[in-house]
């Protein structure tokens, strides 16, 4: 057991918040998810249609393996094509073949986290 995450809460739980903040802090996070999704617009007008799709796929058949778990001496199936330097909008790079890369799921979630500053949390510059 440990202490709430609650400022000034001093109940021990198992999760993140006792079950008297869990509500209301998880509805915070909800807010905050739903904000940034409104911002990030859709996957298609991010560049992630079905011509992305296709060549994702054809990336996929020809590299099957996450590179960073190889690395690590584990073979995973590659599940996504990551953008190496995150492309931000522009289309050369999103296309520049030479930035892909084939990661699990797990490991392009850590490697987002890492970019942008948290799990769902833009890092502000």
């Amino acid at each position: 057991m440990k202490p709430c995450c609650a400022p000034g809460c001093g109940r021990l739980t198992t999760a993140r918040f006792c079950d008297a903040h869990a509500e209301r802090y998880a509805q915070q996070a909800k807010q905050v998810r739903q904000q940034y999704d409104r911002g990030r617009g859709t996957a298609a007008e991010r560049g992630y249609d079905s011509k992305w799709q296709k060549a994702r796929a054809g990336f996929l058949r020809k590299h099957p393996l996450c590179v960073e778990c190889d690395r690590c001496g584990s073979v995973t199936a590659a599940t996504v094509v990551d953008h190496i330097v995150p492309h931000k909008g522009d289309r050369d790079m999103f296309w520049d073949r030479s930035n892909w890369q084939p990661l699990c799921k797990s490991c392009h979630d850590r490697k987002t986290a890492r970019e942008d500053g948290g799990f769902g949390n833009a890092r502000r510059t």
